[in-house]
């Protein structure tokens, strides 16, 4: 029986021996990597790529159809204002102008004979008119007074008056046509009709004759030639495609979750991929007002700040950092140890006070893709947990982990991860 006790009284001995010992295994502290809150330069920036765009394209086609004579523009050539690119066969529309301008020269010397020797034949049948009126009129009065006085017979009479209707009519036509080639007259307005309608004629052949050359309608560059010598060509036809003189344009496609941090006049770093040794400066120059449904992106474009680097070459690839904003002097955090609700501008993070967890609402400034500003709710040198799974009131033993800013913004911590402090996208 004494045995019985003796062996129960031991194994109650264990069991408080476990549970003591697991309770002590539990309450141990806990392992954490923390970082101790310092200040620090924070950059925000936006990184993607661009292409090179020249102010304006131009596809330049015929309006007639024909076939190409000569073809004056060769790809990389730079035309100016009115030089000649392509020359169509204009032999029919020559024809055409010169059937024009002779139908001119028919109408011009209508107009001017009307006005010479027209007026004067007409003044002469007037005044010529007008002298056998008179005539008639005088030999119907004799005639008159002779049968008046029975020298003469009623039938004469009759034949006189007849007479001098006769000229009176023909005075009346005299006039008429003296009227008709006056300045104003019937003659002398259908001539210049006629003239002006061959006016017409020759400015539409010239007109014609003209769409058969293809000229620069500014100064440009040839990008594409697409014609060759001997080929039929038709309106709506792209023929070359000039990128007209200009100053250098810079256009990117941005996802329109960055659009809140770009702005005009902001500058931005280029780098051509070709050239990733000869950086240069643009500035944003125009924000697109809508965005692309499709891409769910917002063209920017950007021009150059000084001189046009010889190298840059229409469509090449650039890749653009634009500085969205900065502080000198931020109290730093990796995005990683924060919890951010709805509200962007607050969030909770967890810190190690007097050994414990303890949970801690803060409100944030500036925000990159990896990091933050914490302007409230946080100190210098406070440890603040990197991965902030523990609840609150866990004892922990602190790791503190160095973390670093380099002049770029980026964050690399000891547990080989990092905190990335620029926006890098592309599209």
């Amino acid at each position: 029986m004494a045995r019985l006790l003796l062996r129960g009284l031991l194994a109650l001995l264990l069991l408080a021996a476990l549970w003591v010992g697991v309770r002590a295994w539990q309450k141990r502290p806990v392992d954490v990597e923390v970082m101790q809150a310092g200040y620090a330069p924070l950059v925000r920036s936006l990184r993607f790529s661009a292409r090179v765009e020249a102010l304006s394209r131009v596809d330049v086609g015929s309006t007639v159809t024909g076939r190409v004579e000569r073809v004056a523009a060769t790809q990389g050539l730079w035309v100016r204002k009115d030089d000649l690119l392509v020359e169509l066969e204009s032999q029919e529309l020559r024809a055409a102008l010169a059937q024009a301008q002779a139908s001119r020269l028919q109408a011009q010397a209508r107009l001017a004979g009307l006005r010479s020797t027209g007026r004067g034949a007409v003044q002469a049948s007037l005044q010529q008119a007008q002298a056998a009126a008179r005539a008639a009129q005088a030999e119907l009065d004799r005639v008159t007074q002779l049968v008046a006085q029975n020298f003469l017979s009623a039938s004469r009479l009759d034949d006189t008056r007849r007479a001098r209707d006769v000229a009176q009519a023909q005075l009346e036509a005299a006039r008429s046509q003296v009227q008709a080639v006056a300045e104003s007259g019937t003659e002398v307005m259908q001539a210049q009709a006629q003239l002006q309608l061959a006016d017409a004629g020759i400015a539409a052949a010239n007109a014609r004759l003209a769409q058969t050359r293809l000229r620069a309608p500014a100064d440009a560059q040839v990008l594409a030639r697409l014609v060759e010598p001997g080929q039929i060509v038709q309106p709506g036809r792209a023929l070359l495609t000039l990128a007209l003189k200009g100053p250098t344009q810079l256009t990117a496609q941005v996802d329109e979750r960055f659009l809140d941090q770009l702005a005009l006049e902001q500058t931005a770093a280029v780098v051509a991929d070709a050239y990733p040794g000869r950086r240069f400066v643009a500035r944003v120059l125009s924000i697109a007002p809508a965005v692309d449904a499709q891409r769910g992106a917002i063209e920017v474009k950007f021009a150059l700040v000084g001189e046009t680097p010889a190298f840059l070459r229409e469509d090449m690839t650039l890749s653009i950092e634009v500085e969205t904003g900065s502080r000198a002097r931020a109290l730093v955090l990796p995005i990683a140890a924060l919890t951010i609700g709805p509200d962007p501008t607050r969030a909770t993070l967890r810190v190690v006070q007097d050994g414990r967890i303890e949970e801690r609402d803060v409100r944030l400034g500036l925000r990159t893709m990896g990091a933050a500003e914490v302007r409230t709710g946080l100190a210098d040198g406070e440890e603040v947990v990197l991965r902030p799974a523990l609840p609150s009131g866990t004892r922990v033993r602190s790791r503190v982990v160095e973390v670093s800013l380099d002049a770029a913004g980026t964050g690399a911590g000891g547990d080989g991860g990092a905190a990335q402090l620029t926006n890098m996208m592309g599209r």
